[in-house]
C-alpha cells in the first residue's frame, strides 16, 4: 500500500521549485534542440500522412524503434522522391519536442531514398512522368556565339574555371557573367531556381543577355541529385532564355540535362559548343580579305575602262538641259491632257449615277412597293371568301361520308354489336358457350345476355330446337 501524502515543508508537490507540465516541456525541447540539433537518420517509412495543410506526417521505423517526423510543407515542396509506406529513406532533421503533447519527434528538413538503386528508381519515375508530360520537349536553338552568357555554377568549383578558360581561348568577345549558386546539397535547387527567375525577369530590360548555361563538375549521383529536382526541370522547361545543361562527366545525364534546349557531356564541351574558335574565324577573315582585294582590283580596273567609255561620250550640260527641259514640256502637255480628259469622264460618270439614284430614289421606291401591297391585299379579300367556301363544302362531304360508314349508323338502323365479358366483338357462333354472359349494344343503349344454346346456319340442336339467347 503507497503511503499517504504529506504536507510537510520537504513534499515536493509544496515546494516553490516544481515545473509546469508545459515549463518541463519547454526544458526538454530545448535540451534536444540543443544537445543533439540537425542529424542524418536512416529508417523506413510508415504511417504516411498528408492533410490538407500540405505538411507531411509519417514514423520513420526499424526493427526495434521508431520515430515520429513531420515534415513541413515550405520543405516538402523539394522532395523529388514520392514517400510511401515501406520506402527506407535517410532523413535529415533537428530533433525536438511537440509541448502540447509532449511528443518527441524530429523535425524534416530533407528526405532521400536510402541507398543509389532506389534513387535511381525514384528518378527514372520522375523522368518518365516528365517526359509524358513534355518538359523535355525543349529544342530552341542557342545564339552562336552569345553576346550576354549568363553561367549558373559554384563560384569555386573546376566547372567554372574550365568554362571561363575555353571562352577565353576560342571567343573572348563574349561577355560572361558568373552567377554563383550551390550546386550540391539541399540548397542547391530553390537557389538555381530563384536564379533562373530573376534572370529570366530582367532580360527584359537587358536584350543582350540572351543564354544560360547551367553546369558543374563531376560527382556521385547523391552529389547531382539536386539536378534531378523536378521543380528545377519545370523552371528550366518555362525559361524564355535558352538554356544550355553541362552536369557531371559524359556518362552522367541529369533531368536538368534533358529539361534544357541543349546539353554537352562536360563543362568545357559546353563552352566549346556555344562559341566558335576564333583562330579559324580568323582564318576565315584572311581567306575572305585576300578575295576581296582581288574583287576590289577587278572592279576597279571594270569601272577605270567604263569611265573611260562614258568620257567619250560626254556631251554638253547645255545640251543635255535643253534635251530635259523638251522632254518636260512634253510631259506637262501630257499631264494637262490626261488631267482634262480625267475630269471629262468623272463629269459623265456623275451625271450617270445622278441619273441612276433618281430612278432608285427612296420615294419612288416606297410608292411602287405600296401599290403592289394594294393590289396584293385586294387579292387576298377576294380569295378568302372563295378558299373559306370551298373547304366549307369539302367538310360537310366529308363529314357526311364519315355517316355513312360510322358503326353508329349502322346500329341506328337495329343492327346490334355483341361484346364478351372481356369487351370482345363476337363475330360467330361457335365463339361463344351455353351459360356464357354476353352484352349487346344497339342504336340507343345496351342490354345484358346469356347464352342458352348454340347452333350453325339452318342447323337445329337441344332437341331440334333452334339456338336462342
Amino acid at each position: 500500500m503507497p503511503p499517504p501524502l504529506s504536507d510537510t515543508p520537504q513534499d515536493p508537490a509544496s515546494d516553490s521549485e516544481a515545473l509546469s507540465v508545459s515549463e518541463l516541456n519547454r526544458r526538454a525541447r530545448r535540451a534536444l534542440e540543443q544537445d543533439v540539433g540537425e542529424v542524418w537518420v536512416e529508417g523506413e517509412l510508415s504511417g504516411v500522412s498528408r492533410p490538407s495543410s500540405g505538411h507531411v506526417y509519417f514514423t520513420l521505423k526499424d526493427d526495434k524503434a521508431q520515430l515520429r517526423c513531420a515534415l513541413f510543407r515550405t520543405r516538402a515542396r523539394f522532395v523529388a522522391a514520392p514517400m510511401r509506406d515501406g520506402d527506407r529513406v535517410k532523413v535529415r532533421g533537428q530533433v525536438s519536442l511537440f509541448e502540447p503533447r509532449g511528443d518527441y519527434q524530429l523535425i524534416v528538413e530533407a528526405v532521400r531514398a536510402a541507398g543509389e538503386g532506389e534513387l535511381l528508381a525514384a528518378y527514372e519515375r520522375l523522368k518518365a512522368r516528365l517526359a509524358a508530360e513534355g518538359v523535355f520537349a525543349n529544342a530552341r536553338p542557342l545564339p552562336f556565339p552569345p553576346r550576354h552568357l549568363l553561367v549558373l555554377t559554384s563560384p569555386t568549383g573546376a566547372a567554372i574555371r574550365d568554362v571561363l578558360a575555353v571562352l577565353a581561348a576560342r571567343w573572348p568577345l563574349s561577355q560572361v557573367t558568373l552567377i554563383p549558386v550551390p550546386v550540391q546539397g539541399r540548397e542547391a535547387a530553390p537557389a538555381m531556381i530563384g536564379a533562373l527567375g530573376l534572370l529570366n525577369r530582367q532580360s527584359a530590360l537587358d536584350p543582350e543577355r540572351d543564354a544560360i548555361l547551367i553546369t558543374r563538375g563531376g560527382g556521385s549521383l547523391e552529389d547531382l541529385w539536386a539536378f534531378n529536382d523536378e521543380h528545377l526541370a519545370r523552371a528550366i522547361f518555362h525559361s524564355r532564355l535558352p538554356v544550355m545543361a553541362a552536369v557531371g562527366h559524359e556518362v552522367d545525364t541529369t533531368l536538368a540535362d534533358f529539361a534544357a534546349d541543349a546539353r554537352a557531356p562536360t563543362p568545357s564541351a559546353a563552352a566549346e559548343q556555344l562559341v566558335p574558335d576564333r583562330r579559324e574565324r580568323l582564318h576565315r577573315l584572311e581567306r575572305l580579305a585576300e578575295r576581296l582585294t582581288r574583287a576590289q582590283r577587278a572592279r576597279l580596273d571594270t569601272d577605270a575602262q567604263r569611265l573611260d567609255h562614258l568620257r567619250a561620250r560626254l556631251r554638253h550640260p547645255g545640251e543635255v538641259l535643253a534635251a530635259r527641259r523638251r522632254q518636260l514640256d512634253q510631259l506637262e502637255a501630257r499631264l494637262r491632257r490626261a488631267m482634262r480628259a480625267r475630269l471629262d469622264q468623272e463629269r459623265r460618270r456623275g451625271h450617270h449615277l445622278h441619273q441612276r439614284l433618281a430612278l432608285r430614289s427612296p420615294d419612288r421606291l416606297t410608292e411602287q412597293a405600296g401599290q403592289r401591297l394594294e393590289r396584293a391585299t385586294q387579292r387576298l379579300h377576294q380569295a378568302m371568301p372563295r378558299a373559306l367556301s370551298r373547304h366549307r363544302d369539302r367538310l360537310g362531304g366529308l363529314a357526311r361520308e364519315l355517316q355513312a360508314v360510322s358503326p353508329l349508323a349502322v346500329l341506328g338502323r337495329g343492327y346490334a354489336i355483341l361484346e364478351d365479358e372481356r369487351g370482345q366483338v363476337v363475330r360467330r357462333a361457335a365463339d361463344t358457350a351455353p351459360g356464357q354472359a354476353l352484352e349487346a349494344r344497339l342504336g340507343e343503349g345496351r342490354l345484358a345476355l346469356t347464352v342458352t344454346g348454340v347452333g350453325s346456319d339452318g342447323a337445329e340442336s337441344h332437341g331440334g330446337k333452334p339456338s336462342s339467347l
